[in-house]
C-alpha cells in the first residue's frame, strides 16, 4: 500500500483568531477522554474489524497479571501473511503491505525526541488522540486494522506497541532486508494522555509552544506539530534543498540520529513503495474529524491508485517491494528537476536525455500499469550537503555496509525509547548497545552494608548537623535524574560524579558531600558502588533526622562516564524560566515534571516538603536546601537559620501559617517568596503548592498529620531510590 516514510506527509497551516483558538483547545480536551480512545467502525473496515467498544477493550500490563510470553518470530510470520493478502477496503500496492507497515512502524517509533524522552512506539499511543489525527499519520489507521487479527490472535500477550514495531521488522526481512533484532515488552498506554505534549494541545502551547509552523524548535522534536521530521516538499513548503539539508540534521539530531543515521534510515525506508497524491483534493477528514469514516479520500475512490496520503505521487524506485541501494544510485546518477505533482506539491523527477525512457515501477491497478520515479525534496537535500553527499555515495557503492548502517539505525529508531537493555522481555534481544548506555556488572561480593550504615552513623554523629543535608540532596540529585518517558536516568551508575551532572548548576557544591563519603568509598572498595553508598547514604541521614526506617536494596554498580545525561537535567530546581506572574503555566509545568519523574503529586509533595526540613545548609540549589541558606552567605556561627536537622511536616504548617509576598534576595537576585512580617523563604515551586485545589489538598493532610507525612517520605524516597532497578519491562530487582 502507501509508502510515505518520514518525510511523506505535511501539514496545512492555518491562522486562527484567539476566540477560535481557545475554542479548539476545548474541544480539544474534551475529545482525548474517553472517545478517542475508542476505535471507529469505519464503513470500509474489513469484515473482521469487531465493533467498539467492548470487543476492543483489553487490559494493559500496568493493569493486570503479567502478560504470557510470546514467541515474537511466529508473530512476524503471521504479519508477513497479512502483508500478502490484499484487501478491497485497502488494496495494496503491488499486492504488499510491507511498504504501509514500515511507515507505520517509521512513524510510531519516529515521534522520539531527546529533550523530554516522549514519544516512541512505547504505549502505542498512535490509536489515541493526538498522534491519530497528525496529517503525518494520513491513513495508518488502515495498517492498524490490517493488524488487528493478529493482535486478536495473541492477545493479552502482545501489546500493540510490541506489533507496531515488528510489523516494520517483519516487512523489512520479507522484503530482502537486514534484521538486527528486537526488544520486545512495550507496554501499551491507555490513553494519549502521555503524547499530549507532543501537540496540539493546551499543554503544549505551555511547555514548548510553536509560533510559526516549520520552524519550532527544541524541546519539540519535529519542526512542525503533526509531522514526524521536516516537511518532505521543503522548509517551510519551498523546494530549496540547500536549504532543507540543514533542517533535516537538526531535526534528526533531536532523536539522536547522526549523519550516518540519517542517511541510512533515509535510504532504507525510501527503498520501498512510494507516495500518494492522486489530486488536490485530499484525504478528506481526520479521525478527530469524522471518528466512523476518517480519511476517505476525495480523489475517486479514495483507495489504491486514488489513495491521498501525503499530496506526492511516485514511486521511490522501480522495484518497491525489494531492499538494496537503488535510490542511492538514482540520486547520485540523475540529475533531478522541481515540478508541481498532481496533489498541488513540489516534488522532483529525472531529467532525462533524448530518447531515454523514465524509470517506472510496475502496479497492480489495470488503469495505470506503471508509476513514475521521483523524489522529494528532503531526498535531493541529501546531494546538495558535503557529508550528506559522501554518505550517499559511499551506501550507493557497498550494499554490505549500508546494510549494516541501516540495521543498527533501524534498531535505535525502534528502540531508543525502551531504557536499558534490562527492560527487554525477550532473551535474544540483541546485546546492550551505547545508546541503552550500558552499564558494568554489579560487584561480583557486595560489602556488608549493614557496616557501611554504622560507618555512616559515625559521620552523622561527629557532625554538627549538616552531613545529613548533604548526603540526603546528594541521593536526591542522583535519583532525580530518572525519567519515566525513556527510563533514562537514576543514580544507578552515580553518574552524577561525572560531567555534565556534576557541572550543573543546581549540583553546586554536592561534590563536598562525595568527599566526605571518600573514606568509606576506599575503605569497602570494589565491593562497594559509589551508586550503593549515596543511597545508602541518603537512606541512613534520613533516618538520623527522624524518618521512618527505610528498606535498602544494594547491587547497584558505577558508570565510567556521564555518557546519557545529557538531556537528564531536573526539570523542577525551585524555580521557573517563566516569569513569576504566569503562574498558571509555571503549574503546568511543575505537574508536566511530576509526571516524568514517576511520581505522583502526594509522593512528590512529601519529598519537597523532606528538601525543606532536612536540605544542605550552604552552597545550595535545587529542592533538597533549607530554604532560608539563600540569604546572604554569612559566617557559621552568624547563620539567621538552625543547622539542626529534624524531618517533620514544617514545610506544610509553615505554607498554611503565613501570607507570602514576592522577595528578591538582595546580593543574588533569586526570585523567592517571603512570609509577611517574617523572615520564613520559600521557591516559587513551593508557593505554587497554595493555588492548586489538588495541591492544596495534599498540603493541608500532610500538615494535619506528620507521621503520613513521614509514611509517605519514606515510601516515595524508596520508590525514587530503586524506579531505575530494571528486571523486564515491569519487574524491578528490589521487589
Amino acid at each position: 500500500m502507501v509508502m510515505v516514510t518520514m518525510f511523506s506527509s505535511a501539514v496545512m497551516v492555518t491562522k486562527f483568531s484567539s476566540a477560535m483558538r481557545t475554542i479548539l483547545c476545548l474541544v480539544f480536551l474534551r475529545i482525548l477522554y474517553p472517545v478517542s480512545a475508542l476505535p471507529y467502525q469505519s464503513p470500509q473496515a474489513p469484515n473482521y474489524l469487531p465493533g467498539y467498544p467492548d470487543e476492543w477493550a483489553f487490559t494493559t500490563r500496568q493493569q493486570g497479571e503479567p502478560a504470557p510470553k510470546v514467541d515474537y518470530k511466529e508473530v512476524m510470520k503471521d504479519i508477513v501473511e497479512v502483508m500478502t493478502n490484499s484487501r478491497d477496503f485497502w488494496p495494496a500496492d503491488n499486492g504488499n503491505y510491507g511498504p504501509l507497515f514500515i511507515r507505520l512502524t517509521w512513524h510510531n517509533t519516529g515521534s522520539y525526541r531527546t529533550s523530554d524522552g516522549r514519544g516512541g512506539a512505547d504505549g502505542a499511543r498512535q490509536r489515541f488522540e493526538p498522534e491519530r489525527s497528525w496529517a503525518d499519520n494520513t491513513n495508518l489507521d488502515k495498517a492498524r486494522a490490517l493488524l488487528w487479527p493478529v493482535k486478536q490472535k495473541y492477545g493479552q500477550g502482545l501489546s500493540w506497541g510490541d506489533l507496531f514495531v515488528l510489523a516494520g521488522n517483519a516487512a523489512f526481512e520479507s522484503m530482502g532486508g537486514p534484521y538486527f533484532g528486537f526488544c520486545g515488552g512495550r507496554i501499551d498506554a491507555d490513553d494519549g494522555s502521555e503524547s499530549v505534549q507532543l501537540g496540539p494541545s493546551p499543554e503544549q502551547e505551555v511547555l514548548m509552544p510553536c509560533k510559526v509552523a516549520g520552524k519550532c524548535q527544541e524541546p519539540l522534536g519535529a519542526n512542525a506539530i503533526g509531522l514526524i521530521y521536516v516537511n518532505p516538499e521543503g522548509h517551510m513548503g519551498i523546494p530549496d534543498p540547500v536549504v532543507t539539508a540543514r533542517h533535516v540534521r537538526e531535526v534528526f539530531a533531536r532523536m539522536d540520529m547522526n549523519d550516518s543515521e540519517t542517511v541510512a534510515l533515509m535510504g532504507g525506508g525510501h527503498s520501498f513503495g512510494g507516495t500518494h497524491g492522486a489530486c488536490p483534493a485530499g484525504a478528506g477528514p481526520s479521525p478527530r474529524e469524522d471518528p466512523v469514516n476518517p480519511w476517505p479520500g476525495l480523489c475517486g475512490s479514495g483507495k489504491g491508485y486514488d489513495a491521498f496520503t501525503s499530496g506526492f505521487e511516485f514511486t521511490f524506485t522501480t522495484h518497491p517491494t525489494t531492499f538494496d541501494v537503488e535510490y542511492f544510485n538514482n540520486l547520485i546518477n540523475f540529475d533531478w528537476q522541481v515540478h508541481v505533482g498532481p496533489g498541488g506539491r513540489f516534488q522532483w523527477k529525472p531529467i532525462l536525455s533524448e530518447g531515454m525512457d523514465s524509470p517506472t515501477a510496475p502496479t497492480n491497478d489495470g488503469r495505470y500499469p506503471r508509476r513514475y520515479v521521483g523524489a522529494l525534496t528532503s531526498d535531493i537535500a541529501l546531494t546538495k550537503d558535503e557529508a550528506y553527499k559522501k554518505l550517499v555515495e559511499l551506501y550507493a557503492s557497498d550494499q554490505n555496509l549500508f546494510n549494516r548502517a541501516w540495521s543498527h539505525a533501524w534498531y535505535k529508531l525502534t528502540t531508543r525509547d525502551m531504557g536499558p537493555r534490562s527492560r527487554c522481555s525477550n532473551d535474544d534481544a540483541p546485546p546492550p548497545q551505547w545508546f541503552q548506555y550500558p552499564l558494568p556488572d554489579p560487584p561480583a561480593q557486595l560489602a556488608n552494608f549493614e557496616e557501611v550504615k554504622h560507618k555512616l552513623v559515625e559521620v552523622l554523629d561527629d557532625d554538627t548537623g549538616e552531613a545529613i543535608g548533604m548526603f540526603t540532596r546528594l541521593a536526591w540529585q542522583c535519583s532525580s535524574t530518572f525519567r519515566s518517558t525513556d527510563y533514562l536516568g537514576g543514580c544507578n551508575g552515580a553518574r552524577i560524579r561525572f560531567s555534565p551532572q556534576k557541572d550543573w548548576a543546581v549540583n553546586i557544591n554536592v561534590v563536598s558531600a562525595i568527599d566526605t563519603l571518600e573514606p568509606i568509598k576506599e575503605e569497602f572498595g570494589e565491593n562497594l558502588s559509589w551508586a550503593d553508598l549515596i543511597i545508602l547514604a541518603g537512606n541512613t541521614a534520613l533516618e538520623k533526622a527522624g524518618g521512618k526506617s527505610l528498606k535498602f536494596c544494594g547491587g547497584r554498580t558505577d558508570a565510567t562516564d556521564g555518557k546519557g545525561s545529557e538531556h537528564l537535567h531536573p526539570k523542577i530546581t525551585g524555580k521557573f524560566t517563566e516569569p513569576l506572574v504566569q503562574l498558571k503555566d509555571s503549574m503546568v509545568q511543575l505537574k508536566d515534571s511530576i509526571g516524568i519523574l514517576s511520581l505522583t503529586q502526594r509522593e512528590f509533595a512529601a519529598l519537597n516538603g523532606a528538601g525543606y526540613a532536612v536540605g544542605d545548609l550552604r552552597d545550595c540549589d535545587g529542592l533538597f536546601c533549607r530554604r532560608n541558606s539563600f540569604q546572604t552567605a554569612v559566617a557559621n556561627s552568624e547563620r539567621p537559620y538552625s543547622t539542626t536537622s529534624n524531618l517533620s511536616n514544617i514545610f506544610f504548617l509553615t505554607l498554611l501559617s503565613e501570607r507570602w509576598d514576592k522577595y528578591t534576595i538582595p546580593d543574588t537576585g533569586k526570585e523567592m517568596y517571603k512570609a509577611r512580617g517574617k523572615d520564613h523563604l520559600m521557591l516559587p515551586t513551593d508557593f505554587l503548592f497554595l493555588l492548586d485545589p489538588e495541591l492544596l489538598a495534599i498540603v493541608q493532610d500532610f500538615a494535619a498529620d506528620n507521621d503520613l507525612f513521614l509514611s509517605v517520605v519514606a515510601s516515595a524516597w524508596t520508590k525514587l531510590s530503586n524506579v531505575d532497578r530494571f528486571k523486564g519491562p515491569t519487574g524491578n530487582v528490589c521487589d
